[in-house]
């Protein structure tokens, strides 16, 4: 036990200690681009290759490309084999938010997300052969250096060193299939410019080929060789992060090297000449498969985007153990969504080669039954649509948020103090709006994105989810408690999202508060947003509990305290909401909640030791996530094996900076302020009828004090402790502020009205907790 304790102590010294440790250890521990040492010491434990894997990427192909005529080699593969949308995020370039081909080829050698040096995406050259049937690719070392200056330090060559190690052979076909074929030289073992040129692929255990039309035809075959790129670490943020932030972190941009309009990022490939590249892909995709030896499994990938637009690009597996059905991996736990990165663990998989450290995907596997190659291509293309509309109407959703809470704070102003005969309209309209933000996930179950017109649909599929759960709260004999409806909200909000990510995180996929798989910073568990709705509904419905029980007050303090830790368990187990900053803040505004709930004082050395069990609460999940096999860790124990490595700094760093950015964020920034300020300076403040209505509340219902000030502190802190920093507590706040008003009007309109001259004061209560 003792030695456990120390273990433990010794972990949360050292993630505390060595995320901010200075110094070069992290770079020299791990090289950025490095080769494998003689005798394969990456891969330790390496056996000889089992069987032969082909993978054939076609840069920017997606789903909608395909089609029975156009494409009868790509839809046959479809209708036999396992199908998945393709995240191809890697490294942008500086002010493009898409992956370049060479960066797709460039993440499968790595297995890591990868640069490529330039500010833009231009052609990849071809290598330079030599008479042994070797190649070498040209500028490798610029190649190496990008990846140095890059926040993920990929490893290029990381795959081919591995296969090689183990005893297997490589080939390649193509220019951009060298970039992924290559060791950590720059070699390529075997090369062919075209599938003719290299006939027999039988003596080969992995053989990566190209069918690069699609992309050539973008770039319009014009040349570009990488540039050397800048060894300053970039401090750049993502190039796609939009004007209100989202709750996942897309990669920072790969710094340009290039002087200011050296390049020219080509149009976007559309209409017929698309068409016509796609045709052409697809004959190649033939071609490589008339070579491929029997019983080898084949991988296709679209590897990369083609255009100035990111999107989601095709995934198949066929042969070896896929069949029809659709395709998963543990990094995403969504049914048919892969990532790119994912492709190289896949392949040292099917070769039955352990994977080498650094790669960070997981193999694919299947996800169960699909249909056949119509019903999957349309659903495939479906969920790509679904990511290009939520990237139109996010911004545009958000600002009509912002700006109808703003309203409404000022007219309930108005009302609250001045006109009495309205107060029920506000009281209902004020429950509405706290049903919006739990509304916003509900929606996912309507595909509003596929209707004509996105936008409204949107909105009106969100308005109608909160009217309804607002119906809920006003249909049962609780509606004339203070507490009655807001407990309602409250409830749907937290339980709502606590089965979603029991059930797999769908609701949170493409919602506009939720996480994008285009732009791959998450793929399961809590978001931030839906973290803020979530935590803030579960404080408030503790609140509402103990309110209830509270003839019982030891009933009410088990069952409160019950729910609280289940809750917490949801937010932070791997297999769940697997939120790393989310469960020292959940775990503070629990703790405020219940305890001043439980007529408990909450001082400030109360208050720090109880942050620190948080802290020791989710360091001890991160422990046992990491204690797994590493390709069943989540990100919670691959963060514990940064650390372990010394790159944990790079990633607090990379994480603090993105949470000070948006402060910046002006609409979040005013939301956030105006709801505490119609908080304390409206409710808090005696109206036109005497007592201030926040004080009628509290008096009704002392346990919303403690349910209002739990959350507030839930907020805070998870501002602090996540990336999405200011639209935490903007969501929060989004939640709490109408529920409070809900509860305040009501408990106005129970009380006898006064005359201003004996109104109350504020009371003291409103203040933050300072008992």
């Amino acid at each position: 036990m003792r030695v456990l304790l120390a273990a433990v102590l010794t972990l949360l010294v050292a993630a505390l200690v060595l995320p901010f440790s200075s110094g070069p250890a992290s770079a020299e521990s791990v090289p950025a681009g490095g080769t494998v040492p003689a005798g394969g010491t990456v891969p330790a434990g390496a056996t000889t290759p089992v069987g032969r894997v082909v993978v054939i990427g076609v840069p920017g192909l997606r789903w909608a490309d395909l089609d029975p005529e156009r494409t009868p080699t790509l839809w046959a593969l479809a209708d036999r084999g396992s199908t998945a949308s393709l995240s191809t995020r890697a490294v942008p370039p500086e002010g493009l938010p898409v992956t370049c081909p060479a960066a797709g080829w460039l993440t499968v050698s790595a297995g890591q997300r990868a640069a490529s040096p330039g500010s833009g995406c231009g052609a990849i050259p071809a290598p330079v052969a030599a008479g042994d049937g070797t190649a070498s690719v040209p500028g490798w070392p610029a190649l190496v250096a990008a990846q140095r200056s890059s926040p993920f330090r990929a490893r290029l060559g990381l795959l081919a060193d591995a296969v090689s190690a183990a005893g297997g052979k490589v080939a390649a076909i193509g220019p951009g299939a060298a970039l992924a074929a290559a060791d950590g030289s720059g070699r390529v073992a075997a090369y062919a410019a075209t599938p003719a040129a290299l006939p027999d692929l039988a003596p080969y255990a992995l053989v990566v080929a190209e069918a690069g039309e699609i992309t050539r035809a973008w770039t319009g075959d014009r040349e570009a060789s990488p540039q050397p790129a800048k060894s300053t670490p970039s401090t750049a943020l993502p190039s796609t992060a939009p004007t209100l932030p989202s709750t996942t972190s897309a990669p920072p941009a790969a710094p340009s090297t290039l002087p200011a309009g050296s390049e020219r990022e080509p149009a976007d490939l559309d209409g017929e000449a698309r068409r016509g590249a796609v045709s052409a892909a697809d004959r190649t995709v033939g071609e490589v498969l008339a070579r491929v030896p029997q019983g080898a499994t084949v991988l296709v990938a679209g590897i990369s985007d083609s255009g100035s637009v990111a999107h989601l690009h095709v995934a198949i597996a066929s042969g070896g153990p896929y069949g029809r059905g659709w395709l998963t991996a543990a990094s995403t736990r969504q049914r048919a969504l892969v990532t790119i990165t994912d492709i190289t663990a896949t392949v040292t998989h099917l070769l039955g080669i352990p994977a080498p450290e650094g790669v960070v995907g997981r193999a694919w596997s299947g996800g169960g039954a699909a249909p056949g190659a119509a019903g999957a291509v349309r659903g495939l293309a479906d969920a790509d649509l679904a990511s290009q509309v939520l990237r139109e109407v996010r911004e545009p959703f958000f600002i009509a948020l912002v700006s109808a809470q703003l309203l409404f704070y000022g007219l309930a102003a108005i009302v609250v103090r001045r006109h009495r005969r309205m107060l029920t309209a506000t009281r209902v309209v004020a429950t509405v709006s706290a049903a919006l933000p739990v509304s916003i996930f509900l929606a996912q179950l309507v595909p509003w994105w596929s209707l004509r017109h996105p936008m409204p649909a949107l909105l009106g599929t969100i308005v109608a989810f909160a009217a309804f759960v607002a119906g809920l709260a006003y249909a049962g004999p609780w509606r004339g408690r203070v507490l009655g409806p807001p407990a309602v909200v409250a409830g749907v909000s937290s339980l709502a999202l606590l089965a979603d990510v029991v059930t797999g995180s769908r609701l949170q996929v493409n919602a506009v508060a939720g996480y994008e798989p285009v732009t791959g910073g998450r793929f399961y568990g809590f978001g931030n947003m839906a973290f803020a709705v979530y935590s803030t509904g579960t404080i408030l419905l503790l609140a509402a509990v103990a309110h209830a029980l509270r003839r019982r007050p030891r009933l009410a303090v088990t069952v409160c305290v019950a729910y609280g830790l289940l809750a917490i368990a949801g937010d932070g187990w791997p297999t769940w909401g697997a939120d790393f900053g989310g469960v020292p803040s959940f775990v503070m505004g629990v703790a405020v909640c219940v305890l001043l709930a439980a007529g408990r004082r909450v001082s400030v050395l109360r208050l720090i030791v109880i942050g620190l069990a948080g802290a020791a609460l989710i360091s001890l999940i991160a422990v046992a996530d990491w204690l797994r096999p590493a390709d069943q860790r989540t990100h919670l124990g691959a963060f514990v094996q940064q650390i372990i490595g010394g790159d944990g700094g790079s990633v607090v760093g990379r994480k603090l900076g993105a949470m000070l950015h948006t402060l910046g964020n002006l609409p979040l920034t005013l939301l956030s302020v105006v709801a505490l300020a119609f908080l304390f300076l409206v409710l808090a403040r005696p109206s036109r009828w005497g007592a201030a209505a926040l004080s009628l509340a509290y008096a009704r219902a002392p346990e919303l004090r403690a349910g209002l000030i739990g959350a507030l502190t839930a907020a805070f802190a998870g501002f602090l402790l996540n990336d999405s920093g200011i639209a935490i507590p903007a969501m929060a706040l989004t939640v709490a502020v109408p529920l409070t008003l809900a509860a305040s009007v009501h408990a106005l309109q129970l009380a006898p009205p006064t005359t201003a001259a004996r109104s109350s004061a504020p009371a003291e209560a409103t203040a933050p907790p300072t008992a």
